[in-house]
């Protein structure tokens, strides 16, 4: 079973995040890391790999990542969480890249590789667009099942369980596939004392566009389909009201709150 995750490092949401001049997410002059929310797809990947490798089957978890020199933070974390090998895409002309361009670079990477299952997580901390799993599939011609909260592997299909408003559906499709998974799957791994050592000397393979035989006018900003037109700081968080009981606090206190029409 050859496993690939694809990850995303992204702006620590913990920090100062902030735009360039030309409305871009500023991915230097900020700390960065995995993606929250591909932590889980890396530990579902793993999950998977140990419990085929104990049943007697080889399997392998790779992990693909697109972005400038930095992201390969990214990849280092994923490989001492457990996987195996990384791939790195990374060249100046993929800033600003939009979800088209980034799903077109990571098709043409996984075109590179083996692969009998591909796993992402539900979206990016930073773009929050949900849209690539989909965009990735279409472009590989794969059956996707998204927004997964249970997988299993049966022979050649996987399934899935997805939690619905009213009912949880459990969806099938046929290796190999494309699967997106929720926040709900898993309790990710920390990384060891042991993985974090080891992780040095596990491959990280570098790819450019002229590797993927992609032109550069293909992505980067001037040819993003999605840009973003205006961005504004947040408001400062205004001072709250301070309400002295004198034997009245309860009434002040909901007339408050039905003036905010909170109740």
């Amino acid at each position: 079973m050859k496993i690939v995750v694809c990850v995303k490092h992204v702006p620590d949401a913990q920090g100062d995040r902030r735009f360039t001049d030309d409305h871009t997410v500023d991915r230097e002059g900020v700390d960065g890391l995995l993606s929250e929310l591909d932590e889980y797809a890396v530990e579902e990947a793993l999950t998977i790999a140990e419990a085929r490798s104990a049943s007697g089957e080889d399997s392998t978890v790779t992990v693909l990542c697109m972005g400038p020199e930095g992201a390969t933070d990214a990849v280092r974390k994923a490989l001492q969480m457990g996987a195996d090998a990384g791939v790195h895409v990374c060249d100046d002309a993929l800033a600003g890249s939009d979800a088209l361009a980034t799903s077109k670079v990571l098709a043409a990477a996984l075109r590179t590789l083996e692969f009998d299952l591909v796993l992402t997580g539900m979206a990016s901390t930073d773009g929050l667009m949900s849209v690539v799993p989909a965009m990735l599939a279409q472009r590989l011609g794969l059956p996707q099942v998204t927004l997964a909260g249970k997988v299993e592997l049966d022979g050649t299909t996987v399934r899935i369980e997805r939690d619905g408003d009213s009912a949880t559906e459990v969806i099938e499709a046929p290796l190999p596939a494309l699967v997106s998974v929720t926040d709900q799957i898993n309790d990710p791994r920390y990384p060891s004392f042991k993985g974090i050592m080891a992780a040095k000397k596990k491959p990280v393979n570098t790819l450019s566009l002229a590797d993927l035989g992609l032109s550069p006018d293909d992505v980067g900003l001037s040819a993003a389909w999605s840009v973003v037109e205006a961005v504004a700081a947040r408001p400062p968080r205004q001072a709250g009201q301070r309400i002295t009981d004198e034997g009245d606090g309860g009434t002040r206190l909901v007339e408050f709150l039905a003036g905010a029409k909170i109740v």
